[in-house]
């Protein structure tokens, strides 16, 4: 699991470094709405304070939905103070940080190896009918 972790915190960094990545759940829908083609990955983040949050609830069922309808791999994350952290600015904070995507590159001619992990990865946990898989995000 440590290493489908590492994948993770790859393919965000990667994504980011190249303007790749989009952060926030309302700027996230408006991308797959959009363009869903151009989306590789979803991550959906909740902790504890989140999970009684009943809006945040319905729109993680609409955005796993719609990744499953497109065929896009999506996984969920636990903390989500910590994928704050990795995508956020200097100080780490966001504001929501509860959903973020990683788009293909406009050129379509590049290959990242953290991805294409976590593409296996959801088609592995997909075959044992876990859906939404979810990844532990270690500390650093």
């Amino acid at each position: 699991m440590e290493a489908i972790d590492k994948s993770l915190k790859e393919a965000l960094k990667s994504a980011q470094c190249e303007d790749r990545l989009t952060v926030g759940v309302y700027e996230s829908a408006k991308i797959m709405n959009d363009d869903p083609d151009s989306v590789s990955l979803c991550v959906l983040a909740t902790d504890e304070e989140w999970e009684c949050d009943i809006a945040l609830q319905i729109h993680f069922t609409l955005i796993q939905s719609f990744c499953f309808d497109n065929d896009i791999s999506i996984v969920r994350v636990n903390d989500m103070q910590r994928l704050s952290e990795i995508v956020g600015d200097k100080t780490g904070q966001l504001e929501d940080a509860h959903c973020c995507l990683i788009t293909n590159p406009a050129d379509g001619s590049w290959e990242d190896a953290a991805l294409e992990k976590l593409h296996l990865f959801c088609e592995e946990s997909h075959s044992l009918n876990d859906w939404v898989p979810e990844i532990t995000l270690l500390e650093r």
